[in-house]
């Protein structure tokens, strides 16, 4: 592997360790003292007490997002291909407004800790609960967890020369500590730090970088010359930049993202990963109130501008820099420059951080790069937990106490890491090396079909359970099967015919998206008309039309199934309706050190009680939640449409 400059100088290093300790300060210091009061409930540790102003909450909903897969795999795919893919970052502006404005309205309404128990409330029954539980713990797994663990250990091995398991150890032991012990709350305020920290490292570094290069006008000039100097065949294109790479729109046809497929899964497509996907959600849903929630979106909306400038162009700054390794296409050359035969490009941000940066800002760089590993990681370990244990967990276990559902929700945070290593060495191969497109790829086939049924559920009531669910798992079988052919048949070399199937060949993922999107849609409608309607008291809460805040009515009249059993809506679904003796039945804790010891770790306080039922989030609650005072709902209405009409003029600008 090509040589570079690692992280030796003691300034680099004194930088990396004074981050460590302050990130771990912060997450120790908020789980100890702003939420010591409540550290041991299921409440503040899934949702952070719904005590969240909106700063905090707009940084976390970027952070969360913005992970190493970004500095690396986004830079990459600049480097790779040009600036296209910068819709899915633009296109996020109208998509978090749409979650602050429309979907958590309903799901405050609904009163839940996730998102299958929106659908168990929405619909009844368990197989849409259990099925969205089961399938975004994959999802996190194989397109957050895996990703995020592999970009940021791949940095760490350029950097600090370290093996790349060694590496991923290193990084689960660091982010795991704070994670288990701080819950939501430490988890959005160390997000908050390592934002702030992001966003000026990421500055100072495209700054430098645009110096280097002549600035703009000598970026688009030397990318298009970008081509390494052994070309691996002279008599195709093999390593030569694209003519539209500093433009999004690109032929419907031929090109690498044909804009109508682009467009659509840039926007309908990745709207369940923005508006029904629990990491981002639970952001919101852990706001103080509806303002809040709706100024954290802004906020986030608008820190979503900034990949083009801070990591698309560096990584094209890098390839024009640096094209014999950037660009190399020769698969020999390749696996020297950066251990990967299907091409560099994903190395194209670190090495940009490692060759130009100066001593103390080159550990800055590092920290950076920390900074949005851990953010990511974080958060995903979070809110996987709070899916395990909210919705499956408390299917196996009915009886379980909170103590047990807080020990559960830690520990599985183990299991999900073991998994996700397993899965990298597919990572690395996907997509012709490059990292972003392996992830929106995959999050199409899996991802799109969730956006459709959260949509309907939320704007049509006629829609009910078996429409819901046949339409997913109709969307699902097209995304498995697509994907499984992808793994199968791997995108040829530029100097190879491409001899896949038609269905990959002809059909481009973007567009693949599309359909799977219009089969799931047709599917929920089809079987919703042709089967029974819902009650309308079994929609009390659950819809657009009928939430909490506009519907007047005696809740303790009405009653709606939660996926165990008929409750009032003032319910969340777990232990909280059974009896004093299935309490005492519950969990039998044997008393000793041990005990104590694993409960003070865990941060549960040594006098909780035993049989601690999960609290109920009243209707009182959800509806002081969504109460807005009119002249914050105007101006936030405000900024909502400046942040849409500037993300309307960047998109038209590079069009």
């Amino acid at each position: 592997m090509e040589t570079m400059p690692g992280i030796s100088h003691w300034g680099d290093i004194t930088v990396v360790v004074i981050y460590f300790i302050a990130v771990l300060g912060v997450g120790v210091w908020i789980d100890r003292t702003l939420f010591r009061p409540n550290r041991g409930s299921v409440q503040s540790y899934f949702l952070a007490g719904r005590n969240m102003k909106w700063w905090p909450v707009g940084a976390s909903l970027f952070s969360s997002n913005i992970g190493s897969e970004h500095f690396v795999g986004l830079a990459g795919t600049g480097a790779a291909s040009g600036i296209a893919m910068v819709l899915y970052e633009w296109n996020s502006m109208f998509l978090v407004i749409l979650l602050a404005w429309l979907f958590v309205p309903v799901y405050v309404s609904a009163g839940v800790y996730t998102l299958p128990e929106y659908m168990a409330k929405r619909f009844g029954g368990n197989r849409l609960r259990v099925y969205l539980s089961c399938l975004s713990l994959i999802l996190y797994i194989v397109t957050k967890l895996a990703v995020s663990i592999y970009a940021g250990a791949l940095f760490i091995k350029l950097a600090l020369g370290w093996d790349m398991y060694l590496s991923i150890a290193g990084l689960l032991l660091i982010t795991g500590f704070y994670t288990v012990l701080g819950g939501l709350a430490a988890v959005i305020f160390t997000d908050a730090l390592q934002t702030i920290i992001m966003t000026i490292g990421a500055i100072i570094l495209s700054v430098i970088s645009f110096n280097k290069i002549g600035g703009y006008r000598q970026l688009v000039y030397r990318y298009m010359m970008a081509t390494p100097s052994s070309p691996y065949n002279m008599s195709v294109s093999c390593g030569k930049p694209r003519d539209d790479a500093f433009h999004i729109f690109r032929d419907p046809v031929t090109s690498d993202n044909p804009w109508p497929g682009l467009f659509l899964q840039s926007s309908l497509g990745v709207m369940w990963y923005w508006c029904c996907d629990q990491v981002i959600v639970q952001r919101s849903l852990a706001a103080k109130n509806l303002s809040h929630a709706k100024a954290g979106s802004i906020l986030a909306g608008y820190l979503k501008l900034t990949p083009l400038f801070f990591m698309i162009f560096p990584g094209m700054i890098s390839r024009a820099l640096y094209p014999d390794v950037i660009a190399c296409v020769d698969p020999s050359k390749c696996q020297q420059y950066c251990e990967t035969s299907v091409g560099c490009s994903n190395v194209a941000y670190p090495k940009l951080v490692l060759e130009l940066m100066p001593v103390g800002l080159r550990g800055l760089l590092m920290a950076v790069m920390l900074s949005a590993i851990m953010s990511s990681l974080t958060s995903i370990f979070n809110s996987s937990a709070t899916l395990f244990t909210m919705d499956l967990w408390r299917r196996i276990r009915t009886r379980a106490t909170e103590r047990e559902l807080l020990i559960v929700g830690r520990l599985f945070i183990l299991l999900m890491c073991g998994v996700a290593i397993l899965w990298i060495p597919l990572v690395r191969s996907s997509q012709g090396g490059q990292l972003f497109n392996y992830i929106q790829a995959v999050q199409g086939y899996l991802g799109t079909p969730i956006g459709a049924i959260f949509i309907l559920a939320i704007l049509w009531k006629r829609m009910n359970e078996k429409g819901a669910f046949y339409g997913l798992l109709a969307g699902h079988v097209c995304g498995i099967v697509r994907m499984a052919l992808d793994f199968a048949y791997p995108a040829p070399g530029c100097d190879e015919a491409d001899t896949r199937p038609r269905i990959l060949s002809a059909v481009h993922y973007t567009y693949f998206g599309s359909l799977s999107l219009a089969v799931t849609t047709l599917t929920i409608v089809v079987f919703s008309l042709a089967t029974r309607r819902q009650d309308e008291d079994q929609l009390w809460g659950v819809t657009w039309w009928t939430r909490v805040d506009k519907v007047q009515k005696d809740v303790d009249k009405v009653a709606v199934s939660d996926g165990v059993g008929n409750k009032s809506p003032l319910s969340v679904s777990g232990p909280t309706a059974h009896s004093e003796m299935d309490t005492e039945e519950a969990v039998e804790i044997v008393e000793g050190k041990c005990h104590l010891w694993f409960d003070k770790v865990c941060g549960i306080p040594v006098d909780q009680g035993k049989s601690k039922e999960t609290p109920e989030i009243t209707v009182s609650q959800r509806r002081a939640y969504l109460k807005e005072n009119p002249r914050w709902k105007t101006i936030l209405n405000i900024n909502a449409a400046i942040g849409m009409s500037v993300t309307a003029f960047l998109i038209g600008f590079y069009h």
